[in-house]
């Protein structure tokens, strides 16, 4: 990550700075994006990049730039850094103004965005995880993918330090996505999945498993489950641009099914990887299904 970029310049990091009134970092005052990278290309880019400027909508926030100059400005940021197989983080502000709650008068939004190089939890994948279940206590506009996350964080800790990957969260024992993640059921044949409202987050990966569903057979409901069919569904995976489609072998102290990735989850897992490598090239590292 030797060059970040700061609205259309590309720096150093040490000489990349944003004004400690920025409502970024006072207020959540703005709305981020990840862009997996496989092979030195990204990843359903389009997709995300256009879910950005629909979250800065739903703000308010107008965007100083078009879709095509953000997509250029991040391959050459990815290019700069050489990046094979990683992220591109990104996020706008709604820029510097003297603090108050209302939005300023006037204000210039702020564009930064870095590279990571995160590998495929091929492992992981391929054996499955843990996650707890924990209330959703976040506000209720999670359909906007922005910058207050001290909900999702504070459940992601309490995953972590009951030794889990995941948290997955529910309101009135209704489950509605995961800490940073879309939850996936599976029982006779049919894949179960929150609807895409003002409570989950639409994932870019949860979009791109529900296209390949049909194709491999498997039923699809978008619709909610509770915490007791969740428990006793015959299969139950996540799905997140770093984690993938990952099964979940275990929640809280009991196993799912067999304790074993499902069937259905193995084909859904081998489709994306075909979707992968259609469109950024064979990868160098595959799960063993």
């Amino acid at each position: 990550m030797g060059t970040i970029l700061v609205n259309d310049q590309f720096l150093d990091r040490v000489n990349g700075t944003v004004d400690i009134e920025d409502r970024g970092y006072q207020f959540g005052d703005g709305v981020y994006e990840v862009v997996r990278v496989y092979g030195g290309k990204m990843f359903t880019a389009k997709e995300h990049l256009t879910r950005l400027f629909e979250s800065a909508e739903k703000i308010f926030l107008t965007l100083p730039f078009t879709l095509e100059e953000l997509t250029g400005r991040l391959e050459k940021l990815m290019e700069d850094n050489q990046l094979d197989t990683g992220i591109i983080y990104l996020q706008v502000t709604r820029g510097a103004s003297s603090r108050q709650h209302h939005f300023p008068d006037q204000s210039s939004a702020v564009l930064t965005a870095y590279t990571k190089e995160v590998a495929r939890p091929v492992a992981d994948m391929s054996a499955g995880v843990k996650a707890i279940t924990t209330p959703d206590v976040r506000w209720l506009r999670c359909d906007i993918k922005s910058l207050n996350l001290l909900g999702n964080l504070l459940a992601k800790q309490e995953a972590v330090s009951k030794g889990g990957f995941e948290a997955i969260l529910h309101r009135d024992k209704m489950v509605t996505e995961g800490s940073s993640s879309n939850i996936f059921i599976i029982s006779d044949n049919t894949m179960y999945t929150h609807p895409a409202t003002n409570l989950i987050l639409n994932g870019i990966t949860r979009r791109e498993i529900l296209k390949h569903c049909a194709a491999i057979g498997l039923q699809v409901a978008e619709k909610p489950f509770t915490l007791d069919e969740l428990m006793n569904a015959e299969e139950v995976f996540m799905a997140s641009t770093t984690a993938e489609v990952m099964p979940l072998t275990q929640v809280n102290d009991a196993q799912i099914a067999n304790g074993t990735p499902g069937n259905w989850t193995r084909k859904l897992q081998e489709a994306f990887e075909e979707a992968v490598e259609k469109q950024c090239g064979a990868l160098t590292e595959t799960i063993t299904l």
